[in-house]
C-alpha cells in the first residue's frame, strides 16, 4: 500500500511543477509588458489606459492577497 501514496505524490509534484512553470511564464510575459509601458504609447496616453492598467492592478491585486494571505484573505 505505499506505493500508491507514493505514485500520488509523483503525481501531484509533477502538476504542482507543471503549474509553476505555467505562472513562471505568465509572468515573465507580465514583466516584459510593463517593461513596455504596458504597449502604451506616451503621446498618445489617455484615460483608458490608465483604466486598463488599473482593471490589471486589481486583478493582481487579488491573486498577491490570496497568495500573501493580506486583503480580504487575511486572517
Amino acid at each position: 500500500m505505499t506505493r500508491k501514496p507514493a505514485r500520488t505524490s509523483d503525481a501531484a509534484l509533477a502538476a504542482f511543477i507543471a503549474k509553476k512553470a505555467e505562472i513562471d511564464a505568465m509572468l515573465a510575459r507580465l514583466q516584459a509588458l510593463s517593461d513596455d509601458h504596458f504597449g502604451a504609447d506616451p503621446e498618445r496616453l489617455n484615460w483608458a489606459d490608465v483604466g486598463s492598467l488599473e482593471y490589471h492592478t486589481r486583478l493582481l491585486r487579488q491573486i498577491s492577497d490570496f497568495a500573501f494571505g493580506e486583503g480580504e484573505h487575511a486572517a
